[in-house]
């Protein structure tokens, strides 16, 4: 029965992936939250008219119950991010989506995983680039994660086929909807080790800003972001923004001058957004892979103990920044989280009340 209700929750307009987990946070279960009263509901920061309004549509509730019935039937995961199986490299994200949809036999929390994007105008160059990243990377059995778009997308997805590794499309539609069409037979192959997801409802059609918040799922499913080819601006640039946000390695592939589908690479690189990409060992020597043990993610020990999905946005930001960088001066996590300082010392204060984080001498702060 709490599943859908969780369900119903994510399909109350303005109730995104910080306030799902806020409200199950206060009122302890999604049914409790339904059930609650107009007045406890508007107590709760950034509840207005329109959230307490959706949960009291009458017809939520069936569209959850359809939407069980159907993920049952076509043998569909749901992960809530609320949930101990949610995974592991979402869960700790300050915006990790409320609900996943998933179908195929991958495993969502495999030891290493690479996200690889570009433009859909990819060039032979781009395309060749893509597919010896993959095949070279192919002995350490990672995953590709990619967004099943035409061009550079597509050729990750079909080279991860082609070397017999598991590889996640993640989806700006329902799992239902294929886009692009064409894409469908290699979407259906990727099920057998891997799989597509997505955090729309079945019947939800792609729509600009649904491919942008895809896009954060790319950069958080993936220990490492590629940037193969991209213009000026693209969903590419998009990916690796979010891949920095979430203090994630990104690397872009440099191209020639007169390819405008390298000038976006450039620019991140020049940008120190991204690491010059040479060849595949300064991957391997950036995430230290190999140094695992054996069939497990190497994991820090705070990250085991701390989820991140039960603090708010920003305590978010400064947990993730100083587990990233350890011990850091106030002014310099200030710059890092772009906190302003008056509301960071408010922030860090908390958190040392809360035993998450120590202060030390000169104005540092790390975590305990």
């Amino acid at each position: 029965m709490e599943k859908l209700y969780q369900v119903a929750l994510t399909l109350v307009e303005g109730v995104g992936s910080i306030m799902f987990r806020q409200l199950i946070s206060h009122f302890g279960s999604a049914e409790n939250v339904f059930k609650s009263k107009t007045d406890k509901l508007l107590k709760i920061p950034g509840v207005g008219k329109q959230i307490v309004e959706g949960l009291k549509e009458n017809t939520l509730l069936k569209k959850a119950e359809s939407i069980l019935n159907e993920a049952e039937k076509t043998q569909v995961k749901i992960y809530f991010s609320t949930d101990k199986d949610y995974p592991p490299r979402l869960k700790n994200l300050y915006d990790a989506p409320a609900i996943l949809y998933f179908k195929g036999n991958g495993d969502l929390n495999t030891l290493r995983t690479i996200g690889i994007v570009g433009t859909r105008q990819a060039t032979e160059y781009g395309r060749k680039v893509t597919e010896e990243i993959i095949e070279q990377l192919s002995p350490l059995q990672v995953c590709v994660v990619s967004g099943l778009a035409y061009g550079i997308d597509i050729a990750a997805h079909k080279a991860a086929l082609d070397n017999q590794l598991p590889t996640i499309g993640v989806m700006a539609s329902g799992l239902d909807i294929m886009y692009p069409a064409a894409h469908k037979k290699y979407a259906e192959q990727m099920l057998m080790s891997g799989g597509i997801l997505s955090e729309n409802p079945f019947g939800m059609k792609p729509i600009r800003n649904l491919f942008i918040a895809r896009n954060r799922i790319i950069a958080g499913l993936s220990d490492v972001t590629i940037v193969v080819e991209s213009a000026d601006k693209g969903g590419a640039l998009v990916t690796a923004d979010f891949a920095n946000n979430y203090n994630r390695e990104v690397f872009a592939v440099p191209g020639s001058l007169a390819n405008k589908y390298a000038s976006g690479c450039h620019k991140l690189i020049k940008d120190n957004k991204a690491i010059i990409f040479t060849e595949t060992n300064d991957i391997v020597e950036a995430l230290n892979w190999g140094s695992e043990t054996k069939g497990t993610r190497k994991k820090k020990p705070e990250e085991a103990e701390l989820d991140l999905s039960q603090f708010t946005q920003e305590e978010s930001q400064v947990i993730a920044t100083l587990r990233t960088h350890g011990e850091m001066h106030i002014d310099n996590l200030s710059w890092q989280t772009q906190i302003p300082v008056n509301k960071l010392a408010s922030l860090l204060l908390n958190l040392e009340f809360q035993g998450i984080i120590k202060a030390m001498a000169g104005k540092k702060f790390g975590l305990k």
